[in-house]
């Protein structure tokens, strides 16, 4: 065996950007003639480096230039494994790795089955299990990436401070171990090891192998700092290698020795030679620290700070050394940072540092497209932008396209967000409801279905469906539907048919909403997704990802031990769902050359002339800590595992080395979309270090600028003059006093003929809710208005309805309470012997040229021979004065269509006139009332019974001579506080001119 060496290790600082000073300190040490560099061994951290420092190499080499060989060690935290290089076909003899989506679906079902033998306890859905399955094999990766084995749970300290904790925490921490024992039991049984595991024995293998026997080639660990022992372990061998050198970002070697070892043990040797074990991350440790990670490494290495050198070469240009001392001033610790107020003005003065403070995240979105869009009118200056809210990256790139600049989210978009992923979460929402309307309308619209030549027809019966749609949802499933359209008032065969090809694509699907196999329903999702999409569903990356998904699910779904799982269609949309948001497409080479928009993990070692840090808001940067589902903190502590606060330290270290680019730009909002936002600690720390910080103002009131134009009048009262021929048209005997109290609702709807569209799978509106108890009615009164059978009638009608539960269970017992009282009240007139002479019987007349229509809900005959016109209201009918000032005039109306023959096999005079409410009585002794609106001894408002088809005909005739065959305008809200329909408020922009109109 070789006498060890003194380690190698070396250090960049922030203010030099890593790649690049990387490889100008590579290149004349291992050149030899232009073939030196093919034979180093280059270990990287993640693939995403190999291409910084390949970019990097190709900027330094001036002219040809052979590369060393990379090979990537694997960020977990990218969900990135060993590279070939480290993990050979045909390696070590060491147990393949589990295949982790079969290891998250066995988790979940050894959840299941222990959460049940808890007494009392509630199992979960199965979206929600493997959800906790999820968390659950994450701390077993995190165990394992430790070297903390299953037995540490059986240590008597841990035992003992279980016993402390809440119950709910020692129930989870006991389904835990139970959980983790049968794991490591299922893993024996197939010979397997999780994948954390086999990285582990790789890597120690390869330690052993070179410690026994270094390589004939030299080997740089870059970048690499992962403090997980195996890790270190392999980097102390590499830093003792022949030509073998470890090379750290951002290791503060000037930060003052006290403040160094106050940051914690970090894993350090005890005085008497002991580790700390479950005090590695103790409770005196600063783990928020940007520093703290590198200091664990360093220990697990067994090397001390002092024996790590800078990695410069002479004539190598440096930024602002002067920056980097700022930087490491900025982090001190509490205790420390007594010192900023006696430091010199250059040792905390962060020169080139902006801040940028923005009203929004919408403003700070133009804001730093903005600066992008300065920044790259230089010639070859990169701009990099970090941020880890994907949302604020995503508004960046679309404000860009103003500038037709085209930018990549090199963190990428999660499945669900793309045009594939999108397809098969809407399948799922479709066959989980059955094909209600929302998520169907929005699958059959989607942009990859039907896409080719017939797209623009496909997408006409989409819009015709969904306008047939509208309102309460219809029966479920595809025959539910087709019933609708056929029972429509108008049914459209074209719309039928192609709803019946439809259907057959979605029959699979919908067939059954009986729990299935996984494997099964990602089958059936996959054959209708390409049934509607065909082959160009998978023909983009977002599709390439999503056929690895389903690749990896349906295998694993496939597992022998997993046959028996079922899964509830009903809990598609969230497993998928929960599943997809795993899965980041990232975008292939296309944007801008010299622009990058990273994440945090994305960007370490990345470098740029101008970097913009966005999203600098508690809860964002540094993200709010995640608590472990399982296992809690003070366990995880005793256990030795980082805590949640340990990813904030990894938070401060990437922005300790955003802050070392030539010029920097912090932004933040001061409001989200929840109300007012917290700036970052980071911010906080800066404004309370330097005297002053810079403020970036240009970008800002370009941003509060670049939409601004000069101001637009407010809209003017509307007072449409159509025509004398337009005019000519027909009025509804609901409309007639529409046109008296709001003429523009009248103009909109029956001249231009607008109508409001219900939303789709609406909640019985009012209108609804009439058409429901009119049709119970006219089936009762067609049946002969039997004795009895009316509440029945209704009961077997509701059954039928499709409406939402709430509703019929709060609606119901107030509508058979009504109806009821019309049947009492149906007994007691006949008693007296008024008879029904017409229900639901439309009528018309004309008058001076002008056609009067409507419909009576129903026409009395009196022992007298008189008519009787009732009208039927879901709630409380109009009030006396209104019929008084002619404003609820359509009893009249009917009452003179009735008059004048206007309805078939009817005649009579109308003597009474009356509303039938099936509102809560005014005394509150139940539902349903009637009365009418006239003029009595204990009324003060109304009209005489004799004047009510005068005072009608008076007002009609009003109407008539202003509007019909006047010249009157149209004017919106004539009468403003009559209460009416605000359908048309938007199209009479009501808002921009009521109250101004003065």
């Amino acid at each position: 065996m070789p006498e060890p060496r003194t380690p190698s290790i070396y250090s960049i600082a922030a203010h030099r950007g890593f790649a690049d000073a990387l490889v100008a300190g590579l290149i004349p040490r291992y050149r030899e003639d232009n073939f030196g560099l093919a034979r180093l061994t280059l270990m990287l951290p993640s693939r995403r480096t190999v291409r910084t420092v390949t970019e990097a190499f190709v900027r330094a080499s001036g002219g040809a230039l052979i590369l060393p060989r990379m090979v990537v060690v694997g960020d977990l935290d990218l969900d990135e494994t060993l590279g070939a290089g480290l993990d050979p076909i045909g390696g070590p003899d060491i147990a393949p790795a589990v295949d982790p989506v079969v290891r998250q679906l066995i988790l979940s079902r050894l959840l299941r089955d222990e959460m049940s033998a808890q007494p009392g306890a509630s199992v979960p859905g199965e979206a929600a299990l493997l959800r906790l399955a999820r968390g659950v094999g994450e701390t077993i990766d995190r165990l394992l990436i430790e070297d903390i084995t299953p037995e540490r749970l059986l240590d008597p300290a841990v035992i003992g401070l279980v016993g402390d904790l809440a119950e709910h925490w020692q129930n989870a921490t006991l389904v835990f171990a139970r959980v983790l024992a049968r794991w490591q039991a299922e893993l024996a049984e197939r010979g397997m090891c999780d994948a954390p595991a086999r990285r582990n024995h790789l890597l120690r293998a390869l330690a052993a192998r070179w410690r026994a026997a270094p390589p004939p080639h030299p080997v740089v660990a870059a970048g690499v700092t992962s403090a997980a022992p195996a890790v270190a372990a392999l980097l102390r061998v590499i830093s003792e290698l022949p030509g073998g050198a470890v090379i750290l970002p951002d290791l503060d070697l000037s930060l003052h020795d006290g403040v160094w070892q106050a940051l914690g043990h970090a894993g350090a040797p005890a005085e008497d030679g002991q580790i700390f074990g479950a005090q590695v991350f103790g409770r005196g440790d600063i783990v928020t620290h940007p520093q703290y990670h590198l200091k664990l490494l360093l220990n697990r290495m067994g090397v001390a700070r002092g024996e790590v050198q800078p990695w410069h070469r002479a004539g190598l240009a440096a930024a602002r050394p002067a920056r980097s001392r700022a930087i490491s001033n900025l982090f001190l610790p509490p205790f420390a940072s007594t010192a900023w107020a006696t430091l010199p003005a250059p040792e905390r003065s962060l020169s080139g540092v902006r801040v940028m403070e923005c009203a929004n995240p919408a403003e700070e979105a133009l804001a730093i497209a903005i600066l992008v869009r300065r920044a790259l009118e230089v010639p070859e200056r990169r701009v990099a932008m970090i941020t880890p809210d994907r949302g604020l990256a995503e508004r960046v790139i679309g404000e860009l396209q103003r500038w037709s600049i085209g930018a990549d989210d090199s963190a990428g978009r999660a499945l669900p967000q793309t045009a594939a992923g999108r397809v098969l979460l809407l399948l799922a929402e479709t066959w989980a409801e059955r094909a209600a309307p929302v998520p169907l309308i929005a699958l059959l619209g989607a942009p990859l279905v039907a896409a080719g030549e017939g797209r623009a027809n496909w997408l006409d019966q989409v819009r015709r469906l969904d306008l047939a749609l509208r309102g309460p949802r219809p029966a479920p499933g595809v025959t539910g539907l087709r019933d609708h359209l056929s029972a429509a008032r108008r049914p459209d065969p074209r719309l039928i048919a192609w709803w019946d090809d439809v259907a057959l694509l979605l029959a699979p699907m919908l067939a059954s909403d009986e729990p299935v196999p996984l494997a099964y329903a990602l089958a059936t999702l996959v054959e209708t997704a390409e049934a509607l999409c065909g082959e160009g569903l998978w023909a983009q990356a977002d599709g390439r990802a999503l056929a690895t998904f389903v690749e990896d699910w349906s295998a694993a779904a496939g597992d022998p031990a997993l046959a028996e799982t079922l899964v509830d269609p009903a809990e598609l949309p969230a497993l998928l769902r929960d599943a997809l948001d795993q899965v980041a497409v990232r975008p292939p080479y296309g944007g801008h050359s010299r622009l990058a928009i990273y994440g945090l993990l994305e960007a370490r070692m990345s470098r740029a002339d101008l970097v913009i840090c966005g999203g600098l808001v508690e809860g964002t940067w540094p993200a709010a800590p995640a608590t472990d589902p399982m296992l809690a903190p003070a366990v995880l502590r005793a256990l030795g595992i980082p805590g949640a606060d340990f990813r904030i330290g990894l938070a401060a270290h990437d922005f300790a080395a955003a802050l070392g680019a030539p010029e920097v730009v912090l932004s933040h909002a001061l409001r989200d979309v929840s109300g007012p936002a917290v700036p970052s600690r980071f911010l906080l720390r800066i404004r309370a270090m330097t005297d002053h910080a810079e403020i970036e103002t240009d970008a800002l009131l370009w941003a509060r600028g670049i939409d601004r134009s000069d101001p637009v009048p407010f809209h003017p009262r509307p007072q449409p003059m159509p025509s004398a021929q337009q005019r000519r048209v027909d009025i509804a005997a609901t409309a007639l006093d529409r046109l008296r109290g709001d003429p523009y609702q009248f103009y909109a709807s029956a001249i231009l003929r607008l109508a409001s569209l219900d939303a789709l799978d609406a909640d019985p509106s009012p209108a609804w809710r009439g058409t429901a108890v009119h049709a119970i009615l006219e089936a009762w009164h067609k049946a002969g208005a039997p004795p009895g059978e009316l509440v029945p009638l209704a009961e077997r009608a509701l059954g039928e309805m499709n409406a939402h539960p709430l509703m019929r269970a709060l609606w119901g017992p107030r509508l058979l309470d009504a109806l009821l009282w019309i049947e009492e009240e149906q007994d007691r007139l006949l008693g007296e012997g008024r008879e029904v002479a017409a229900f639901e019987r439309w009528g018309a007349i004309e008058i001076r040229g002008v056609k009067i229509k409507g419909r009576a809900d129903r026409i009395d005959r009196l022992p007298d021979g008189t008519l009787a016109i009732v009208d039927y209201k879901t709630g409380g009918p109009p009030k006396a004065r209104m019929v008084q000032e002619g404003f609820a005039l359509q009893l009249g109306l009917i009452g003179m269509i009735a008059a004048e023959g206007g309805i078939a096999d009817l005649a009579g005079l109308p003597n009474r006139f009356e509303y039938w409410s099936l509102a809560r009585r005014r005394d509150g002794s139940g539902f349903g009332w009637a009365e009418e609106p006239i003029l009595e001894g204990r009324k003060r408002s109304g009209v005489l019974r004799e004047d009510f088809l005068p005072e009608t005909r008076r007002y009609l005739h009003d109407a008539l001579d202003k509007w019909i065959l006047g010249s009157e305008p149209f004017t919106a809200r004539l009468n403003p506080d009559l209460p009416g329909y605000t359908d048309y408020d938007h199209v009479m922009r009501l808002d921009e001119w009521q109250g101004r109109d003065t």
